[in-house]
């Protein structure tokens, strides 16, 4: 066992130099984790922001013009008001995501207590503003009513009135969730790629011989290109959610560092593994990233970080939890942004240490089975 772990040490001494005399690569994982992070969490955003509005008032009284006031930044640009015979064309150029009609009357309706309906078009090609932003106005054009009415001494009550406490990210920001899954995209896509392209790179140049003639076993290559380009993965993504998730993003992150570290070392075996398996199905580079692309992209959608799993299918939901990107999603949310502990986490912690030591028993039979075949 003495002789097993210094042979593992020294193999993954020589992953490192290989992997950082690679500029290109050490680039590109530089730029994973730095300016990608923050580009997404900056550039895709899933709350209304800066909405095109077009307005036509056929009303032109105090409240119509209360109404078009409330319709202000960040949420929504300055309304613009239009022709109503020119509104369906505007939409269909693709001007405006929302055109709103107020009736002539309007005020006289509400305050004699009838009921008068302001029309809101949607362009729903837009579909996340489409869908908020369409609430987001109902939200607006009830308050405003209502405050209308007070300020004219009449009591106006909905039915019901909903009150709202959202826990874990008051103000519902994107770029507190974005910036933290991307960080989980770029450990797959990177952990993958590595250690395949790793094991590849010694059978197409040729090396893979030179390893054959010394005295290491199969499992002493494999761990040592598990180690060590997870290893530099594991660093990479502790330092950008710290850095730049954090400093950067100005992020609060509420649980436990350690814990995150530990899970990340967990999902990281299990995915580096899994790269391994693929590369040593796959009989060269091209044939390796035809394979390696589809199986990330499912991983990824179906893991809870594209979509809620709450929101698939019932039969979907069950069988996503075999998935260590599913259990790593979960971990995430849990641990960085509700503060779990290990109490709450460790059936995911189970699951993805499982995932990871199937995906090392298939990357070994067929490293072996590679092995001997050079040989």
């Amino acid at each position: 066992m003495n002789q097993w772990c210094k042979n593992v040490a020294r193999l993954c001494g020589k992953e490192l130099r290989s992997l950082f005399s690679d500029v290109t690569l050490m680039a590109l994982i530089v730029f994973a984790f730095t300016l990608a992070v923050h580009s997404v969490a900056k550039g895709i955003k899933a709350e209304v922001s800066n909405a095109s509005v077009a307005i036509v008032d056929a009303d032109h009284s105090e409240l119509s013009r209360r109404l078009r006031d409330a319709i202000r930044p960040p949420y929504f640009k300055t309304p613009v008001d239009v022709d109503r015979h020119a509104v369906d064309a505007e939409l269909d150029r693709g001007r405006y995501i929302f055109a709103i009609e107020i009736p002539p009357r309007f005020e006289a309706d509400v305050l004699a207590g009838r009921t008068p309906a302001v029309q809101v078009l949607v362009d729903a090609t837009a579909m996340t503003q489409a869908g908020l932003g369409a609430s987001y106005l109902q939200q607006i054009f009830t308050r405003e009513a209502l405050e209308f009415l007070h300020a004219r001494g009449i009591e106006a009550q909905l039915p019901v009135r909903a009150q709202s406490t959202v826990l874990f990210n008051p103000n519902t920001e994107s770029h507190w969730f974005t910036s933290t899954m991307q960080i989980l995209v770029n450990i797959t896509v990177l952990a993958i790629i590595l250690v395949g392209a790793a094991v590849i790179r010694e059978r197409e140049h040729g090396t893979i011989e030179h390893l054959l003639v010394m005295p290491v076993r199969a499992s002493e290559i494999a761990v040592a290109k598990i180690l060590a380009n997870g290893a530099v993965i594991f660093l990479a993504s502790l330092l950008s959610l710290w850095l730049v998730v954090h400093l950067w993003l100005d992020v609060p992150l509420t649980g436990s560092m350690g814990l995150f570290a530990l899970s990340t070392a967990l999902y990281l075996f299990s995915v580096t593994a899994l790269g391994m398996w693929l590369a040593t199905i796959a009989p060269a580079m091209p044939q390796f990233g035809l394979l390696a692309v589809p199986t990330y992209a499912v991983a990824y959608l179906l893991s809870g970080a594209a979509t809620p799993v709450q929101s698939m299918p019932q039969a979907m939901q069950h069988a996503v939890q075999f998935l260590p990107t599913t259990q790593f999603v979960t971990l995430t949310q849990a641990i960085l942004f509700r503060g779990a502990g290990v109490d709450v986490v460790w059936p995911q912690l189970l699951g993805v240490t499982a995932a990871g030591g199937i995906f090392l028993a298939l990357a070994l039979t067929r490293f072996r089975s590679m092995l001997a075949q050079q040989g």
